[in-house]
């Protein structure tokens, strides 16, 4: 049984063997890709040159603290034994405690996550409310070669914006609304409006290319047969367009999407130390500085997770609308 557009129903994708075997793969890769990350993870804190306890800690700190804290930490025990038991502690969620405060390195996540996914899901949910409408919007007027002034406008502006890097966007921003205007603070997370300028900052490249891809998807779907055909039977060009046409050129569209999400990890990180914005970005920055290894191992495996989880995610929602993927691949 398959759809109007040839594609397989879900209903004969699931009853099939293709599924099962594209979950296993995918659950596969992401097991060892979990494995690789937090193996590069441990070994990052183990390639450093000199003692890490002691870079922390200072140079002046007591041999006697230096010794217990190495001794907490496990550091005097033989490397594959380290190695196991970082592996068994990750496993159960302990990820160690803080060189320079002592607490758990959960603790430190657990109280600057919550700034850091508001900023990056506000700002990926901005992304697609502007990017998927501005982009079938243009689509739509410039179809056939029509308005080539809006045409060239609409792509000079999104070439600018996503050339721009995030932290110096970011500054300009600061400079502009929230020093000399003064419509937005400065830094800080002490009210909504403290989320406008770092949400613009990150949103404007993304969206600016998300939108051109849009536009190109839509453009390539709308000289499709089944979207003429959509035109023969005289639906209306509301149907035509949301129905027919726009979920057609959703795929590389969430595609893309994924992508931008997994990059609002990096951009998280510098437009966070601009703004002052307490989440993990200052956070990984500041234990980066004052040599705190065990909070940047555990920023980077909580980075790296969830990159691979925003991958996984796009994997399914792609094979959810294309399951021909799923029989390509088995």
């Amino acid at each position: 049984m398959t759809s109007a557009t040839g594609v397989p129903s879900a209903s004969m994708t699931w009853r099939g063997s293709p599924w099962l075997s594209f979950a296993g793969r995918r659950a596969l890769r992401f097991v060892i890709s979990l494995w690789v990350l937090a193996t590069a993870a441990f070994l990052m804190i183990h390639l450093i040159p000199g003692d890490p306890v002691r870079a922390a800690l200072g140079l002046t700190a007591p041999p006697d603290l230096v010794a217990a804290r190495r001794e907490a930490m496990g550091l005097n025990d033989p490397l594959p034994v380290q190695y196991w038991h970082y592996l068994r502690d990750v496993v159960t969620g302990n990820l160690g405690n803080s060189t320079l405060s002592g607490l758990p390195v959960s603790e430190v996540i657990g109280d600057r996550l919550p700034a850091t996914l508001e900023l990056a899901l506000t700002t990926f949910l901005v992304v697609l409310v502007v990017a998927v409408p501005l982009g079938a919007l243009m689509a739509v007027l410039t179809r056939g070669g029509r308005r080539r002034g809006g045409e060239l406008a609409f792509t000079s502006t999104s070439v600018i914006l996503a050339a721009i890097p995030e932290f110096l966007l970011a500054v300009g921003l600061m400079g502009l609304f929230a020093v000399q205007l003064e419509w937005f603070p400065v830094a800080g997370r002490d009210d909504p409006g403290s989320l406008v300028l770092p949400v613009v900052a990150l949103a404007a490249g993304p969206a600016a290319v998300l939108a051109r891809i849009v536009r190109t998807e839509l453009l390539s779907v709308l000289d499709k047969d089944f979207v003429r055909t959509a035109r023969a039977k005289r639906l209306p060009p509301r149907l035509v367009y949301l129905r027919h046409a726009l979920p057609n050129a959703l795929t590389a569209t969430l595609t893309l999407g994924g992508l931008l999400l997994s990059a609002l990890v990096a951009g998280t990180v510098l437009v966070e130390n601009v703004f002052a914005w307490p989440g993990l970005g200052s956070t990984i920055t500041s234990s980066i500085l004052q040599k705190d290894y065990p909070v940047v191992q555990g920023i980077v495996l909580i980075y790296g997770t969830g990159v691979l989880l925003v991958n996984l995610v796009v994997d399914v929602l792609l094979a959810l609308l294309d399951p021909r993927s799923t029989i390509r691949e088995a």
